[in-house]
C-alpha cells in the first residue's frame, strides 16, 4: 500500500513539476511578445512626432505663400485688377 502511495506522489510531484515549467515557458514567451509591442509603440510615437513636426512646418502660412510664388508663379491680388459681379444685373 505505502508504494501505491509513493507512486501517485511521485506521479502529482512531476506533473506539478511539468506545470511549474511550463506556466514559466508562456510567461517568458509573454514577457517577450510584450516587449516587442512595447518597441512598436515606441516607434510609432517616433513617427507620430515626426509627422506632428512635418505638419507643423508645412502648414506654416509664409511657407505656402513661398511656395505658391516660386513654384506656381502666383502673386497677390491688386484691387485694379479685380473684378466684381453682381447676381441679378446685366
Amino acid at each position: 500500500m505505502s508504494g501505491r502511495i509513493a507512486f501517485v506522489l511521485t506521479a502529482l510531484l512531476v506533473l506539478c513539476a511539468l506545470s511549474v515549467v511550463n506556466a514559466h515557458y508562456q510567461s517568458r514567451s509573454l514577457f517577450i511578445a510584450l516587449e516587442r509591442e512595447q518597441a512598436k509603440a515606441r516607434q510609432l510615437e517616433i513617427e507620430w512626432s515626426q509627422l506632428q513636426l512635418d505638419q507643423s512646418t508645412l502648414g506654416v502660412h509664409a511657407r505656402i505663400e513661398a511656395n505658391a510664388r516660386r513654384d506656381l508663379r502666383m502673386v497677390p491680388v491688386a484691387p485694379s485688377s479685380t473684378q466684381y459681379l453682381s447676381v441679378g444685373q446685366p
